[in-house]
Formats: C-alpha cells, structure tokens, sequence
C-alpha cells in the first residue's frame, strides 16, 4: 500500500511540475516580471536586514555567547514555554529580523545538541513571527497608509505567537528525544549565575576551537549561501502563483473559501487575497489592503497571513531545518493556530479602538516608519534600525531574565531564614 501511495504521489507531483512548466513557457513575460519582483523584494529588503543576523548568529555560536546567554535566561525561558535558555536568542533574532531566521537558528542549536527534537519544535512553534519594522513599515505605512494600524497588528501577532508558545509548553511532555532517548525535562543548575555562563561561554569556546579569521570567514560564506537559497524560494513563489492565476487555479481554489468567507459573514473580494497570502505572504497582505472591503475586515485577514507567513516561508523553514530530526508537522500547527489566534485578537483589539488611541504613541517613531516603507530607503540603513531594535530587545529580556531570577533566590533565602528561626524556637 506504501508502495502504491508513493508511485501516486510521484505521478501526482511530476503531472503539476510539467503542468506549471509549459504554463510558464506559455505565459513567460509574466513569469518574468513575477521572477523581477520577488528579486527586488529580497533585494531591497530581505537581503540587507538578514545579513547582518546571519553573520552575527554564526560568530557569537563560535565565540560561545549564545551559550552563556542560555544560562542568563534559563529563569525565564522554562517556567514560560519549556525550552532552554537559548530559546530567547532565536526568539529575539525572530522578532528583530523576521522569518526566517528564527528557522535558522533553532536548526543550529539542534545540530549543535543545546535542545532536543521536542524543544526545537516547541521553540519553533512561537518564534517563528514577522518582525516589527515589516507590519508597521511595510503594512501599517506602505499598504494602509496609517501608522497606527501597525500598533494594532503588532500587538494581535505578538500576544497570538505568546499564547501558542504557552500551549506548546505542554506539547511532547512524556515523549522522548530520538538521539538520547531521555524525557525532557528542565536540567538542574546551580551556582552563581554568571559564572555559570561565563564557564559555558569559555566551553563552548574550547569546543569550537576554530580561529576568529576562520570563524568569521565560515559565517559569511554560510549566511550567503542561505540566503541566496530564501531568495530562490522567494522568486519561485512569486513567479508560481502568478503562473496559477494565469491559468485559472486560482480562481479554482477560490470556490471552498468563498463559500467560508460568506459564513463568517467576511467580504468575498478579500478570498483572492487571502489566497494569494497563502502562497506569498507580501503579494497577499498587499492585495488585501488594495480591496474595498471593510477596514477591520481587511486587516484581520492582513493579520491571518502574516501569522501564517505563507508557503514561501515555510518551504525556506523546511530547507533550513535539513539536516536536523525537527519536524514540519508541529511547525504547521502551530502556523494555522497563531493565524487564527491573531485574526480573532485583531477583531478584538479593534473593537477595543486600539486603531484610533494607538496613534498618541506612534507619533514620536512615524518619521521612522515613515523612512522605512519608502522604497527608495531600504537600503543598509536597515540594517543598523534592525540591529539597534535587537540589542533594545534582547537586553530587556536579559534584564527581565535576571531579575525574575535573582527575585527567587530572594523568595528562597527569607523561606529558609523563616523556617531555621521556627526551628530554633
């Protein structure tokens, strides 16, 4: 039976490649065009604000640095989601850079043995979000020119990406990791904290062994080759639905989902959209901000793509993750939940009037937002706003981190001066 599902399964998949490519030799001045802006997409964008990260998240593995932040925020990252320390780094590289970098480095970290298989899929689960300067720059200003949306998206997302890592917490518990065979569980640490991370930082130095020229060297040639891999997926998504609306597919896929909108009471000029947005999260978000439908309508199906991220990004999630036993299956999951989860919390915080009150507190940043969905701006200045939003971030992490774990140290110290004191009377 096996056997037979997998000679249908090839047929299937080898009748649809055929198909699409006598579609794009029929229509090739589209697929061009299509193939045009996807490069100018990841050139203009994807390019200058990954790079950095890439190569900063290949140095700071090297150096040990993201070993000893592992232990700096081991208090907060396992009563909260239960993944090790380290899991923040992907988190806060996720929220400053975007997909799919959070990808990236959770495939590294299971390579490198810091987390089991159930820990990179319950890490991936949650990290895997848009970042900041793509919702308020890109959406809020660039598509619906209004800066205060951007509040609005933002909060939706974050708060639905929380609330999935939280429900992932429970995910696997019970189970085993393939490699070790050992239930997951939370390693007992004691000590001084910082010493602790400064012994795993110099450790996982020692390991690595490899000369600061070289380590530098291995990290741009291995950044470059990654991302010259997104932008392929990048191109081919681009020119693909553009071939499948073509055609006609697209149309075709449009009937189930009419359907649904009219349930949910949703307007029916967004089903094109919405599906575009499943294939290619920018042609999508794009397309819905352009219809006439309903403000709130459009921006909780903006909301919904976003949160999925689109095929695109999940086949460059599947690529990057080659090579390591993490699975797509809880990653899609925990996709079409935070979709869901960001679309209701938009509806929400819009009836809220979050959409209007947001805009007192984006006044001081909208020159910025404004700089940033200008496409004549993206360019490596980018990059230094990225940078500059990551250290922001990921320093208040580590300060919650420390505080939250000095504060139980303190709990812990007066427990047992109370209960010596009782003792002794």
């Amino acid at each position: 039976m096996s056997s037979r599902r997998k000679r249908t399964s090839t047929t299937l998949l080898a009748t649809a490649v055929v198909m699409l490519t006598l579609s794009l030799v029929l229509y090739p001045e589209a697929g061009f065009k299509a193939g045009i802006a996807g490069l100018k997409l990841f050139w203009d964008v994807v390019f200058p604000s990954l790079l950095p990260f890439f190569i900063l998240c290949e140095v700071m593995l090297g150096v040990g640095v993201v070993h000893a932040l592992g232990v700096l925020l081991e208090p907060l990252m396992r009563p909260l989601f239960s993944v090790p320390g380290v899991g923040a780094f992907a988190l806060s590289m996720g929220l400053a850079a975007g997909y799919p970098m959070d990808a990236v480095i959770t495939g590294k970290f299971r390579k490198a043995k810091m987390c089991t298989r159930i820990e990179g899929e319950r890490l991936l689960a949650f990290t895997n979000t848009a970042d900041p300067l793509f919702m308020f720059g890109a959406v809020a200003v660039g598509m619906f020119h209004s800066p205060q949306l951007g509040m609005l998206l933002a909060l939706a997302h974050y708060v639905g990406a929380f609330l999935v890592g939280v429900a992932f917490k429970f995910y696997g518990i019970g189970k085993t990791s393939r490699d070790d065979d050992e239930v997951v569980q939370a390693p007992v640490v004691k000590g001084n904290i910082f010493r602790r991370a400064f012994r795993e930082m110099m450790k996982a130095r020692e390991e690595d062994g490899r000369p600061f020229g070289k380590l530098l060297g291995d990290a741009v040639s291995d950044s470059m080759k990654t991302l010259f891999m997104i932008a392929g997926f990048i191109v081919f998504f681009a020119v693909l639905f553009k071939v499948l609306s073509l055609v006609g597919i697209v149309p075709l896929l449009a009937i189930p989902f009419t359907a649904l909108f009219m349930v949910f009471g949703l307007d029916v000029s967004l089903v094109e959209p919405f599906i575009a947005g499943l294939f290619e999260i920018d042609i999508g978000s794009a397309a819905a901000a352009a219809t006439q439908a309903p403000l709130v309508e459009q921006l909780i199906i903006v909301s919904f793509i976003i949160a999925w991220s689109g095929l695109s990004v999940h086949a460059q999630v599947a690529s990057v993750l080659t090579g390591t036993d993490i699975r797509m299956k809880p990653y899609m999951v925990a996709r079409l939940m935070h979709a869901v989860l960001a679309g209701a919390f938009t509806l929400i915080f819009y009836n809220m009037g979050w959409g209007q009150s947001a805009q007192a507190v984006m006044a001081p940043i909208m020159p910025m937002m404004a700089a940033v969905a200008d496409p004549s701006q993206q360019h490596w200045g980018l990059s230094l706003i990225v940078l500059r939003n990551w250290f922001l971030l990921f320093g208040g992490v580590i300060a919650v981190s420390l505080i939250w774990h000095f504060f139980r140290q303190a709990r812990v110290v007066a427990w047992s001066s109370r209960s010596s004191s009782g003792r002794r009377r």
